[in-house]
């Protein structure tokens, strides 16, 4: 799924649907941040990063956390994810 897929699930009057697509979306960008830092370990990175590491693992784990949230919501308001 990319982030283009989800524009109509937040458009949706159904608030389930909107929250599925919230967390696709944090799902779909923290899986790009992780892979651009995989890149940058190994060195194969086609552009060189404006922010220190430490920010975008600080990054990292703000959206692990959020995701994180957003999962137990899901239990606790019955939303499929």
């Amino acid at each position: 799924m990319e982030l283009k897929d989800t524009v109509a699930m937040m458009n949706s009057e159904d608030y389930k649907e909107r929250f599925r697509a919230e967390y696709q979306q944090v799902v779909i960008r923290y899986q790009k941040l992780t892979a651009m830092l995989e890149k940058w370990d190994k060195g194969e990175l086609n552009f060189t990063p404006t922010c220190p590491r430490s920010t975008y693992n600080m990054q990292v784990r703000e959206m692990t956390d959020y995701i994180a949230v957003l999962e137990a919501r899901a239990v606790m308001e019955g939303v499929e994810l």
